[in-house]
C-alpha cells in the first residue's frame, strides 16, 4: 500500500487561518478518496507560513470494481420506457438480461464499474480540493482564474512505495505537480526532490524549516521559559499568542529583550496588551513584584550576531509604541484625579443604539436598577448606584479608545486613582463578567448588582424594541447576557425576583421610548406603574392596583380602548413573558450541560416561582435525584396510572372528580391504608415545600409508593357501586394533586 504526500507551497498564509486550513485539507482530501473507493490507515496535516502539507499512510492501490444490478421494465413494455431505461444505464438493448419475475419477464441491467488506480483518483480529488478550498479570504493573481489565500507557487504530490515513488500527474492552471519543494526563504538552499514523508520532513529540517506546528510552539515556549528562568523571571502564559507566533515562523529563533525604564511603571496589563497586539511579543514578569520587565520575541532566521540587530530594531519599535501608551495613561490619570464623572458626561454624545439612546442614558437606567437590585441580597444600594454611574466611564478614556479590550480593567485603575471606594473600583472591572463560559462570575455584592443591572438592561432594552435573537444570529450577544445573569445568580445562590425586575426595566425603556409619543399624563402614569410593580410584583396586579389608586382621586384616570396605554397593557406582559421564556431556554441549555434531564427541567418550570432561578435549580436537582431511586421511579408509575385513569374517566363522564374523597366509603384495607398515608404525607410534603426543602418533600412522597402500589393491586377503581367509584376517582385526584405539588410529573418521560 502506498503512502501519499501532498504539499501546497505558496506565499505567506496568515497565522489565524492555518489551523482551519489544516483541518479542511485533511477532511476534504480524505473524504474525497473514501468516496471514490479508496481506504487509508492514517492521515495528518501540517502547516508553516508558506506551505500546507498532508501525509496519508496505507492508501489502497486502486478502488474496487463495482457491480450494480438494476431492475428495468417488462420485456413487452412500450419502446419509450425501454429506451429511457437504456439511457439511464448507458447500455444497449443486447446488453440487458431477461429474467423471470412474478409479473412476467423483466429486463435487468448489470453494470460493472472497473476500479481506478490511486494516482488517477488522487489527481481528481486534489484538483477539486485546490479549486474549491474554503479560505475565509482568497485572491487571484496573474492571468489565471485560480483563487488561493496567497499566490500558489508549486504542488508536491507523490505516492511512495517500498520500491520507489510516483509523481501524481496533475496540472492546475499551469501549476504542474512534482516531487520538489523549497526550504526556508533566507536560510534554505535551492529546490530539492523528496521520495516520501520522512525524507520530506528530514530535508526540510536541514533547509531550516520545522514542518510540525506543534513542535515549533513547543520549541518557542521551552526556549522562552528557560531564558526567563535563568534571570529569575517568568513568561506570562498566552496559548493564543503562542499558536499565532508559531504560525508566523518556519524556523523559530527566540530572543529576549528589555523594556525601557520609562515604561516599567505602566500597568502590567497595558504593557502586555500593547506588546501582544502590536508586536506579537510575549510578556516576561517579575514574580516578586508582578511587573512586566522584559519581552520575548521570535525571529524567523538565525543571524551572525545572534539576533542582536533584530532585537535592537524590535526594541526601537516597541519604545515608540509604549511611548503612546504612556502618553494615554498619564493623560487619563490627570482626568481621573479631577473626577472621572467628566468621562461619563461625555458619553451622552455616544449612541448605544439608535432606538435605545445614548450610553449616558443607559448608564442612568443601570444605576437605578442596580440600586433596586442591591438590597435584595444585602449589597449597599448607594455604593451600587455610585459604581454603576462610573463603571463605563473608561469608555471615554484614551487608553480604552486605543485598546478596547482593556475596558473595565482601566476603569478599575482610574476609579482607584480618583479615590473611589474599592468596591466601586472592583465593580468597574467585574461588571462585564462573565464574558465566556469559562470565566469566573463576580462575587462581590456591589459588582454583582451592577453586573446584573447591566445585562438585564441590555436584554429588556432589545426586547422593548423587538430586536431579539433569531436562529443563529445574535448580533448584540443577548444569549451571552442571559447566560451571564443565570451564572451570576446560581454562582452566588441569589434569590432574585426576575419577573419583577424584567417588568420594571421594560417599563423604564418604554418611558424613554414613549416620551415623545405619549401624552404627559400617560408618561406620569408609567412612572407611577413602576412604583406599583415594586409593591405588587408583575404587570397585571400592578396595573389593576394603579387604576384603583387613580380612581380614588378627584380626577379618575381611564385607560381608553385603542389608546397608547391600552396597547401597552397588552404588549408589555407578552414581552415580559417572552423574555422570561428566553431565560428559561438558556437555563435548560446550562442545566443540560450539567447533566440535568430536559424533562425534569420542564417539570419544574411548570411550577409557581419559575422566575426564581436558584429555587428552580434546587427543585430540579432534588427531583432528578428522587427519580434516580427505585422509590421515585415506581412512585412516578403509580402517579401516572392514577392520573391517566382519572383523566380518561373525567373525559368519558364529562365531569371533574375534584372533590375530597371520604374514608367512610373505603372498603378494602389497602384503600383505607392509602387514605391514612395521604393524610400523613400531605401535611409533611406541604410543609417541606413551604420551607423550600424539596429533598425532604421528595422523601415524604417516596413513602407513598407502597400504599399506592398496594391500592392498585387490591382495588378496582371502576366498580359497579357508583358512590364507591366516585370516591375512588376523587381519591385518584388527591394522589395526583399531592404528587403535582412538588413538580409537574406529567412532563416526565417514561
Amino acid at each position: 500500500m502506498p503512502d501519499l504526500l501532498i504539499e501546497l507551497f505558496s506565499e505567506e498564509i496568515p497565522a489565524r487561518m492555518q489551523a482551519r486550513a489544516r483541518a479542511d485539507l485533511k477532511k476534504r482530501v480524505t473524504d474525497g478518496l473514501v468516496e471514490a473507493g479508496l481506504t487509508y490507515a492514517g492521515a495528518e496535516a501540517f502547516s508553516t507560513p508558506r506551505r500546507l502539507a498532508l501525509a496519508i499512510e496505507g492508501l489502497t492501490e486502486e478502488s474496487p470494481t463495482l457491480r450494480e444490478e438494476r431492475k428495468g421494465p417488462r420485456n413487452d413494455a412500450p419502446e419509450k420506457a425501454i429506451e429511457g431505461f437504456l439511457r439511464s444505464t448507458g447500455l444497449s438493448k443486447d446488453q440487458l438480461q431477461v429474467r423471470d419475475d412474478k409479473k412476467g419477464q423483466v429486463y435487468f441491467a448489470v453494470i460493472e464499474k472497473p476500479g481506478r488506480p490511486a494516482a488517477a483518483i488522487v489527481a481528481d480529488v486534489l484538483e477539486d480540493v485546490i479549486r474549491n478550498f474554503p479560505w475565509p479570504k482568497s485572491m487571484r493573481w496573474g492571468a489565471g482564474s485560480l483563487r488561493w489565500v496567497r499566490p500558489l507557487h508549486s504542488i508536491l504530490c507523490i505516492l511512495s512505495r517500498e520500491d520507489g515513488s510516483e509523481v501524481v500527474t496533475l496540472d492546475v492552471d499551469g501549476i504542474v505537480a512534482g516531487n520538489t519543494t523549497e526550504g526556508h526563504r533566507f536560510m534554505g538552499s535551492q529546490r530539492f526532490a523528496v521520495t516520501g514523508f520522512e525524507d520530506y520532513a528530514a530535508k526540510l529540517k536541514k533547509a531550516r524549516v520545522e514542518l510540525d506546528q506543534d513542535a515549533r510552539a513547543d520549541h518557542i515556549w521551552h526556549e522562552a521559559t528557560n531564558m526567563a528562568f535563568a534571570q529569575g523571571l517568568e513568561v506570562v502564559e498566552d496559548p493564543g499568542l503562542l499558536t499565532e507566533v508559531a504560525g508566523l515562523v518556519e524556523w523559530p529563533v527566540v530572543l529576549m529583550g528589555e523594556i525601557g525604564a520609562d515604561f516599567l511603571e505602566l500597568p502590567a496589563e497595558v504593557l502586555q496588551t500593547s506588546m501582544k497586539e502590536h508586536q506579537k511579543f510575549f510578556s516576561v514578569r517579575d514574580p516578586k513584584t508582578g511587573k512586566i520587565v522584559r519581552f520575548v520575541t521570535v525571529a524567523n532566521r538565525e543571524t551572525a550576531d545572534n539576533g542582536a540587530t533584530i532585537l535592537a530594531g524590535n526594541q526601537k519599535v516597541l519604545s515608540a509604541r509604549l511611548s503612546d501608551a504612556k502618553f494615554f495613561w498619564e493623560n487619563d490619570l490627570r482626568v481621573a484625579h479631577s473626577g472621572i464623572e467628566a468621562w461619563t458626561d461625555r458619553l451622552s454624545a455616544v449612541t448605544f443604539h439608535n432606538q435605545l439612546g445614548s450610553q449616558k442614558a443607559r448608564i442612568d437606567r443601570i444605576a437605578t436598577l442596580a440600586g433596586d437590585i442591591a438590597p435584595i441580597f444585602g449589597a449597599d444600594a448607594d455604593l451600587a448606584v455610585q459604581a454603576a454611574q462610573v463603571a463605563k466611564a473608561d469608555l471615554s478614556s484614551e487608553m480604552v479608545y486605543e485598546f478596547p479590550e482593556l475596558q473595565g480593567l482601566m476603569g478599575r485603575y482610574y476609579a482607584q486613582a480618583a479615590g473611589l471606594p474599592e468596591a466601586v473600583a472592583a465593580a468597574c472591572q467585574e461588571h462585564y463578567a462573565p464574558l465566556g463560559p469559562s470565566d469566573d462570575v463576580p462575587t462581590a455584592p456591589v459588582s454583582v448588582a451592577v453586573a446584573l443591572a447591566d445585562k438585564l438592561d441590555t436584554l429588556t432594552g432589545f426586547w422593548a424594541i423587538d430586536e431579539k435573537p433569531t436562529g443563529s444570529k445574535d448580533p448584540f450577544a443577548l444569549r451571552r447576557a442571559a447566560l451571564g445573569i443565570i451564572r451570576i445568580v446560581l454562582g452566588n445562590d441569589l434569590r432574585l425576583p426576575l419577573e419583577r425586575l424584567i417588568d420594571t426595566q421594560l417599563l423604564a425603556h418604554t418611558i424613554a421610548l414613549s416620551t415623545d409619543t405619549a401624552e404627559e399624563r400617560e408618561v406620569y402614569f408609567l412612572h407611577e406603574l413602576v412604583d406599583m410593580i415594586a409593591q405588587h410584583g408583575v404587570f397585571g396586579a400592578a396595573f389593576h392596583a394603579l387604576i384603583e389608586a387613580f380612581d380614588g382621586k378627584d380626577e379618575p384616570f381611564e385607560v381608553e380602548e385603542g389608546s397608547f396605554l391600552s396597547g401597552l397593557r397588552q404588549s408589555l406582559p407578552e414581552k415580559s413573558d417572552d423574555l422570561l421564556g428566553f431565560f428559561h431556554d438558556r437555563l435548560k441549555v446550562h442545566l443540560r450541560d450539567e447533566g440535568v434531564r430536559h424533562d425534569v427541567i420542564d417539570a419544574c418550570l411548570a411550577m409557581p416561582g419559575s422566575d426564581d432561578l436558584s429555587l428552580l435549580v434546587t427543585r430540579a436537582q432534588a427531583l432528578q435525584a428522587f427519580l434516580g431511586t427505585d422509590d421515585g421511579e415506581n412512585l412516578l408509575q403509580g402517579f401516572k396510572r392514577a392520573h391517566n385513569i382519572l383523566t380518561k374517566e373525567e373525559e368519558k363522564d364529562g365531569v371533574e372528580y375534584r372533590f375530597g374523597p371520604d374514608v367512610k366509603f373505603a372498603e378494602a384495607a389497602e384503600e383505607k391504608a392509602l387514605f391514612a398515608a395521604l393524610d400523613q404525607a400531605e401535611g409533611a410534603i406541604s410543609s417541606a415545600i413551604e420551607a423550600e426543602d424539596f429533598a425532604a418533600a421528595m422523601s415524604h412522597m417516596a413513602a407513598l409508593r407502597g400504599p399506592i402500589d398496594a391500592f392498585f393491586e387490591a382495588v378496582q377503581v371502576n366498580t359497579d357501586n357508583q358512590a364507591v367509584r366516585r370516591n375512588r376517582l376523587n381519591l385518584l385526584y388527591r394522589i395526583s394533586a399531592i404528587c403535582l405539588s412538588a413538580a409537574d410529573l406529567t412532563r416526565i418521560e417514561g
